[in-house]
């Protein structure tokens, strides 16, 4: 009999799939959405600067003019020592906490509340951003680092800038215990072993001969030992269809049969 696969082991919860939560510095979330910040500004002062293993950003601590500290991300460009503004009154600086209609169209946001006092959900990982499009009404208009444009509404929170850490993956790895040490800061499996490397009776794709063995597509009712793969695909491979070369570019495309 061979051993159980992987999805069926992570399901146990072991310590070797768990996320190593002691060792992560803090829940990032904005402070409390209350009156001070919808009628009025807190200014803030960037006191150090925070490694924290749960994420690929730099954290910045921060202390307001009424003694609260908390954290927040850093945006690119940003120094210990800089001031920035939380509230509606708050000035257009770099890392500033604002709503998004104190915010000019066009600008470069991040850390954005996909609802009014969540605390920040989206557009958080390392050198990323997002452009504030158009307004409409309380509605505001937004890109994502994906391409996509989302509305939220004109009350949800932001700050201004770009994610520190952009680039970070432009740099190689050189070695396999460089990428080690990166995926055990978050406990991540390293190395996987794809399945048709494996043996036939560890792993429904293994065996040598996989290339010549069953469909990699399995039903969304299969059972755990069996269920890896294309799970209820729809299809698989390129589509079919005639190439048909494009009036505008005399490049060949692909032309649905149906």
């Amino acid at each position: 009999m061979g051993k159980r696969l992987k999805q069926q082991k992570r399901g146990a919860g072991s310590p070797r799939y768990r996320s190593p939560g002691h060792r992560y510095k803090t829940d990032l979330s904005y402070r409390e959405y209350d009156d001070i910040e919808k009628t009025g500004v807190l200014t803030a002062k960037v006191i150090e600067f925070v490694d924290d293993p749960a994420r690929t950003a730099l954290l910045m601590r921060v202390k307001y003019d009424n003694n609260e500290s908390n954290f927040l991300l850093a945006p690119e460009g940003i120094a210990v020592g800089d001031e920035l503004d939380v509230g509606v009154q708050g000035r257009l600086r770099l890392g500033s906490v604002l709503p998004l209609y104190r915010i000019p169209d066009g600008a470069y946001v991040f850390n954005v509340e996909r609802n009014p006092g969540d605390g920040g959900s989206m557009v958080k990982t390392a050198g990323s951003y997002a452009t504030l499009i158009a307004k409409e009404g309380k509605s505001v208009y937004l890109k994502l680092p994906s391409k996509s444009t989302i509305i939220l509404s004109n009350e949800c929170r932001a700050q201004l800038g770009v994610v520190s850490g952009g680039g970070r993956l432009e740099k190689p790895m050189l070695k396999a215990g460089n990428n080690h040490y990166k995926k055990k800061a978050q406990n991540r499996m390293w190395p996987v072993v794809r399945g048709v490397h494996q043996s036939a009776y560890n792993h429904p794709h293994g065996g040598k001969q996989h290339h010549a063995g069953k469909p990699t597509t399995v039903a969304r009712s299969a059972p755990p030992g069996s269920k890896v793969g294309h799970i209820a695909a729809r299809s698989t491979g390129r589509r079919k269809g005639k190439r048909k070369p494009d009036a505008d570019t005399g490049k060949s495309k692909v032309q649905s049969s149906s």
